[in-house]
């Protein structure tokens, strides 16, 4: 088969993956509580790479496993109930355009703890993406939705996903994403597991109508949405290169914005075009980190 066809075949598979996330988390809260869908996702998702784990972990510095525990905190573990508190407030669709920052939260993030030089033309990306996210958080209103300021914690989330992206860079160099996956997941389901044993997750299924369509949907991000999904970037990255996988970012609110569309989330063209600056914005910062 035709090498661009493939990286191209990847590229949707993993556009689509990431980018139903977002609703999937909302289906996931029609039965369970934010920490649970969030441990739901990270537990199924440690058990999904646990396979891997014997020989990453075999293949890993005893000194290196603090950096990887921090890293699956940093870019799994925080975001999953960051998400899904925003999610109890905001609409999916909402949640994946906020996203799209990640780019940019890894440059300011990079800058601020590593001292990264920031070229102009970055700083200019940034700049505008941030000005597509108050225009976004004017389009909602302010004044009237009570709820606005719960946009900030996927913001938030999104610092953490630049944060690790920063540490990955400077102190986990060499590792495979795979290897790096399994051994990050095993860890956050670990910490997180006690959620779901002790709160009233499985007694929910001791009553009718038992909660099979959350549970299905927690199980699906979390199998597909973070363990499958870290093994197809990984694949694009050694097959397309870093900057070909970076084009994903662009696909990602479009997906979330097309399932809220069919689950009949309020969807205004302002949002559509704050999405286009803040994608303007990453455009501009990727130009400038190749040129």
């Amino acid at each position: 088969m035709n090498q661009r066809i493939v990286n191209w075949s990847i590229f949707l598979l993993l556009s689509l993956t990431w980018g139903s996330s977002f609703i999937l988390m909302k289906i996931g809260l029609e039965a369970f509580s934010p920490y649970q869908v969030a441990s739901l996702r990270l537990v199924a998702a440690g058990a999904a790479l646990l396979p891997f784990l014997p020989k990453a972990l075999k293949a890993t510095p005893i000194r290196k496993l603090p950096v990887i525990i921090l890293s699956g905190l940093l870019g799994n573990g925080i975001p999953a109930f960051l998400f899904c508190l925003a999610e109890t407030r905001i609409d999916s669709s909402l949640a994946g355009i906020l996203n799209s920052l990640t780019p940019l939260m890894a440059l300011i993030t990079g800058f601020l703890i590593f001292k990264v030089p920031v070229k102009k033309e970055q700083l200019t990306g940034v700049c505008v993406g941030l000005l597509g996210v108050v225009l976004l958080f004017s389009s909602k209103g302010v004044a009237t939705d009570k709820y606005w300021y719960y946009g900030l914690l996927v913001i938030a989330a999104t610092v953490s996903y630049g944060a690790n992206i920063s540490l990955v860079g400077h102190h986990l160099k060499g590792f495979g994403s795979l290897q790096l996956g399994s051994i990050a997941m095993f860890f956050c389901g670990l910490f997180t597991l006690p959620i779901l044993l002790y709160t009233d997750f499985f007694p929910q299924f001791m009553v009718e109508p038992a909660p099979w369509r959350s549970l299905g949907a927690g199980l699906v991000l979390g199998v597909m949405g973070t363990g499958v999904a870290a093994v197809l970037f990984y694949l694009l990255i050694r097959r397309a290169g870093g900057m070909a996988a970076s084009m994903v970012t662009y696909a990602l609110p479009i997906v979330a914005m097309g399932w809220g569309f069919l689950a009949k989330e309020p969807i205004t063209w302002m949002q559509v075009a704050c999405m286009f600056i803040i994608l303007f914005g990453v455009y501009l910062v990727n130009k400038a980190k190749k040129a």
